[in-house]
């Protein structure tokens, strides 16, 4: 039953369960990579998983370069390049340089893609008005959901629900 609902309290069996099945209790990457291997909380930056896909790695790389910039509404989505970046704008950029995403893309065509459900490695949320990814065990988010007060691109070691979100990924990864 390895369910794969964010924001849902599942208890120690089903983590047993997913443990016993590579899957983090996220139900959100492989279990081989701990939280300490994924996640520097005194730098907030993504480690790089033993036996991700480079795809990933460079998904990671791209996000801690621009991990403490200011939130911009709009930003990232003319270029790639920018003083700072919005929900989309960060996403499109992780995206772009695990070579996933030609051109930036908003919340609203994020929700179309990839392919439907949550991806081994990289899955993004996305509704008209909000987009987030978890990549590697780790949401991506410009929002402060769950971690407190600090906005702008971020790490985040907490999930927040997924409820009224697309969940893409995409295919193998």
């Amino acid at each position: 039953m390895c369910a794969r609902d964010i924001g849902r309290d599942t208890g120690a069996g089903f983590r047993r369960e997913c443990a016993d099945r590579r899957i983090d209790a996220s139900g959100l990457g492989p279990a081989a990579a701990s939280a300490d291997q994924r996640h520097d909380p005194a730098q907030r930056q993504g480690r790089r998983p033993r036996g991700a896909p480079q795809a990933v790695i460079d998904a990671i790389v791209a996000g801690n370069k621009i991990r403490k910039t200011r939130y911009v509404w709009g930003g990232g989505h003319a270029s790639f390049i920018s003083r700072g970046y919005d929900c989309s704008g960060a996403v499109s950029y992780v995206l772009h340089a695990a070579g996933l995403l030609a051109s930036p893309l908003p919340s609203g065509p994020l929700m179309q893609w990839g392919v439907p459900g949550v991806g081994n490695w990289i899955t993004v949320y996305a509704n008209a008005g909000h987009t987030y990814a978890v990549i590697a065990g780790l949401r991506w988010d410009t929002s402060a959901a769950g971690f407190g007060s600090t906005k702008g691109v971020r790490w985040r070691a907490t999930m927040r629900p997924a409820a009224g979100y697309a969940v893409r990924h995409y295919d193998g990864l």
